[in-house]
């Protein structure tokens, strides 16, 4: 079974810091999944909250 991380690039940490994280990820964990979704006034822009329910059920079904 392939274990998931749920990054979530906003306010404060952004899309430059979770590309980083990536390339880490990559090197430390290269079975690891990672799923992306937008956080804060990212998430506010493109669907007028900071959290869907989508995001939140995403990241309860997430193993980090």
């Amino acid at each position: 079974m392939t274990k998931t991380l749920i990054l979530l690039p906003g306010d404060g940490i952004g899309p430059e810091v979770t590309a980083e994280v990536r390339k880490v990820v990559a090197v430390l964990a290269p079975d690891l999944e990672i799923k992306e979704h937008l956080l804060g006034g990212a998430s506010i822009d493109v669907h007028g909250v900071p959290l869907t329910d989508a995001v939140i059920a995403d990241c309860l079904a997430a193993d980090a």
